[in-house]
């Protein structure tokens, strides 16, 4: 049993804080509203986030940072991409003991092209902690509450830490593997939000299975091909955070991104969509940064910059959907092979 930080009190935070909970730890539930505290202490309702759920009464919130991190052994960061950097300077000025740091938001910095394990490890202090859990997977929070089956991945460079992850997440509902790669994990995890966007366009226009799964296998390729080139392991792709995370993320009903692209391809400008949202849709800050960071890399990204267009330049879903399908003839497994190949040889 240990004392435990969730920041983060939205859908996801909310869920893991009930994992946490279930496994028999102390959970602290940062929020820096205190009517959204109130809610979660008095009530046990979290109706922003997960309005069918009712709450553990050990699950306590709370406003004062400083009070949710005291004796904590491990903080779990859940936050919007955007926000990673103000809270981990407000988490820096008041923690003062050794303590595992997790995150498990997916998503990439516009203007740095961090990820957010390097945005938390410029921000934090280093004395206390060791090295950075990344915690991903296909996990909708809406059925991680309700302790339906879920399968995902604790990575990090130290093993430890990625063990005394698994230890404390992992239960029968709740199923917890390490991976040693964070690179590929995080951008997995980060880049299938961009696909998920296309693959509610893609149903939002009507074009059907066929179109959708041809979308999410080509968009696989992308992550992998911009993955491998930075220098994770194309097997990581082919795992939870990768096809994994991407499957659920393009087909649920519960996915942010995929709503997201549906709203788009039936007229509906950005900013009414992300308006009618009211949470954060993770794959348009991506879709920015994962742009920017092919070009710089020369990397070919063509979902990717349909996306991008679609998003910020008020391109026509249909007419970028088109011009995918007419692109030049290509050999599908030609670059498979190209990227094993380059990432043995550099081992």
């Amino acid at each position: 049993m240990e004392k435990i930080a969730v920041l983060g009190a939205g859908s996801w935070g909310t869920a893991l804080a009930m994992v946490l909970n279930d496994n028999g730890h102390h959970v602290s539930l940062w929020t820096n509203n205190q009517i959204h505290a109130d809610e979660i202490n008095k009530m046990h309702k979290n109706s922003a986030y997960l309005p069918d759920v009712t709450l553990p009464n050990s699950i306590i919130a709370h406003v004062d940072l400083k009070q949710a991190l005291a004796d904590t052994t491990a903080i779990v960061f859940v936050l919007p991409t955007k926000a990673i950097r103000s809270v981990c300077q407000q988490v820096k000025a008041v923690l003062d003991h050794q303590v595992t740091i997790i995150h498990g938001t997916k998503g990439i910095e516009p203007d740095t092209f961090k990820r957010v394990s390097e945005m938390m490890e410029e921000e934090l202090d280093s004395q206390f902690y060791d090295e950075i859990v990344v915690l991903s997977g296909p996990s909708h929070a809406e059925e991680v509450s309700i302790k339906l089956p879920t399968t995902v991945s604790a990575s990090s460079k130290s093993m430890e830490a990625a063990m005394h992850t698994q230890n404390l997440f992992m239960n029968e509902s709740f199923r917890v593997y390490t991976n040693q790669d964070t690179l590929g994990v995080e951008l997995g995890g980060s880049l299938k939000n961009i696909i998920a966007l296309g693959a509610g366009i893609s149903d939002g226009l009507g074009y059907g299975d066929n179109a959708k799964a041809a979308l999410v296998t080509r968009g696989l390729a992308e992550i992998a091909r911009l993955g491998t080139a930075m220098g994770a392991d194309p097997l990581t792709f082919v795992g939870l955070t990768g096809i994994g995370d991407l499957i659920v993320t393009c087909t649920s009903i519960h996915s942010r991104n995929w709503k997201a692209g549906n709203m788009l391809a039936q007229g509906n400008t950005l900013a009414d969509v992300l308006a009618q949202m009211g949470m954060v849709v993770e794959g348009v800050r991506t879709a920015e940064a994962a742009y920017h960071l092919a070009k710089e890399k020369g990397i070919d990204m063509p979902i990717t910059t349909a996306i991008y267009e679609i998003l910020f330049k008020h391109a026509n879903a249909q007419e970028a959907v088109d011009q995918l399908m007419t692109r030049s003839r290509r050999t599908e497994t030609d670059e498979v092979h190209l990227m094993l190949e380059q990432h043995y040889q550099s081992k």
